[in-house]
């Protein structure tokens, strides 16, 4: 393996991937301006859920959520054409990580992989062809790279399908319940009969399953990759048109550049350029250092994000403690109510908190079924009545239910969540675990 990671290779895939990551990277954020996303999510909340620990971290007052999306616009451009590329990528990541950061209203893994894309990139040489910084900056440009480059995003995208696959294995899935579910709202005139079938529906979901736990393999062996690239398209295509799921098909489809030999996709993009033959070169002292003390280390921790809920009490399709981060997509359809009780000690007065008065519509219904917003609502209702001198007891009364079964207690109704903590690690014994 060393042999292979120490080789020079042709870089077509990554200068491919650059550009087409670059103009990826503009349709999101562009998008997220155009259809509302930012309207909805950052100008008319009164406040964002935050990660936990950054509730400081809030959206820009007026259009300034506006100003910060049309620098990520031009940041994405510049990665696409390669001109500052380092900068503009690490400007582009700074910012959408503060957006993922941010709030958590409409949470989504993809967007986390994004940032990890962002940081990979960072230490690769995609600017050193078809980049405004390899013709302004004659020294920097090559036809090769090492093969450790391909390797790491490689590795990156098995992990990614992997655990989304492991994820997958529990009754709701392999049965075709939220499969019928997912595709409920695209059951049109002419798809109806047909995603209504249960047969269809657990087809569906063991037809997920499979290409999540096979399609990096199939794609790495020859003889397998056409048959995989055709599975490939489909499966990201359906998805597409079908279940909204944003932009993971494009992105998925962007790495298959990877997957194939960089002479081969040299032939499709840039005939002009000499045939590059393999060549090994011991790695230099940047290369080991890079692989060494960042690579190893972070893919170490991508290894031992996503199975962290193992070693928490309680189910984490319940629970939700060591869901994110951890490619758990599109697993289940939560739903629930929760209601504030707040007791005012100082005079004993009891009353239900008016969720609207602080909450959009979007946040109080995600908020549902996710102890740590709760919590952090609790939080933010007993600020709100410090700042008022008066000092407040919160309960809360939250039900909810996974893929419409029986709702059950997600939250100890007996617990004061004003001065109950959180822990990050392990299970916080005032979440319930589903089987109360």
């Amino acid at each position: 393996m060393i042999r292979r990671l120490q080789q020079q290779i042709d870089n077509s895939p990554l200068i491919v991937f650059r550009i087409i990551f670059g103009f990826i990277l503009l349709w999101q954020a562009s998008k997220h301006i155009a259809f509302g996303w930012v309207e909805h999510q950052f100008v008319r909340p009164k406040f964002t859920f935050s990660f936990i620990w950054i509730e400081w971290l809030q959206p820009l007052p007026g259009n300034g959520m506006y100003w910060y999306y049309a620098a990520m616009c031009v940041f994405a451009v510049m990665v696409a054409i390669g001109f500052r590329y380092r900068m503009a990528l690490a400007g582009f990541g700074i910012l959408w990580t503060g957006v993922y950061l941010m709030q958590k209203t409409t949470y989504n893994n993809h967007h986390y992989l994004l940032i990890l894309m962002c940081v990979i990139m960072l230490f690769l040489p995609a600017n050193t062809y078809a980049s405004v910084d390899s013709r302004t900056n004659p020294s920097i440009r090559t036809y090769t790279m090492p093969a450790w480059c391909r390797y790491v995003v490689l590795l990156q995208i098995a992990i990614v399908y992997f655990f989304a696959a492991i994820a997958k294995f529990y009754p709701g899935w392999m049965d075709g319940t939220f499969a019928g579910i997912l595709l409920e709202p695209s059951a049109g005139r002419h798809t109806g009969v047909l995603f209504h079938a249960k047969w269809f529906q657990v087809l569906f979901a063991w037809a997920g399953i499979a290409f999540d736990l096979f399609i990096v393999p199939l794609l790495l062996y020859r003889k397998t990759r056409t048959i995989a690239l055709i599975a490939a398209i489909i499966f990201h295509t359906f998805n597409w048109l079908t279940l909204n799921i944003g932009v993971f098909p494009l992105f998925a489809l962007s790495t298959l550049v990877f997957f194939y030999p960089p002479n081969t996709i040299r032939k499709l993009f840039f005939r002009q350029r000499p045939l590059i033959e393999p060549e090994e070169v011991p790695l230099s002292l940047k290369d080991k250092r890079i692989l060494l003390y960042f690579f190893l280390p972070y893919f170490l921790l991508q290894l031992a994000l996503p199975v962290r809920h193992y070693f928490i009490e309680g189910d984490v399709m319940f629970t939700e403690e060591g869901h994110r981060l951890s490619w758990r997509m599109m697993l289940k359809r939560k739903k629930g109510t929760t209601d504030f009780l707040v007791t005012d000690l100082t005079n004993n007065k009891k009353f239900v908190y008016d969720k609207r008065s602080s909450l959009t519509k979007a946040q109080s219904e995600s908020l549902n079924g996710k102890p740590d917003m709760i919590w952090q609502m609790a939080q933010h209702i007993k600020k709100e009545y410090a700042e008022k001198g008066i000092k407040v007891a919160i309960y809360v009364e939250a039900w909810t239910s996974i893929n419409n079964g029986v709702k059950q207690l997600l939250i100890d109704p007996d617990t004061d969540l004003a001065t109950a903590e959180w822990d990050p690690f392990f299970h916080n014994k005032w979440i319930l675990t589903g089987d109360n």
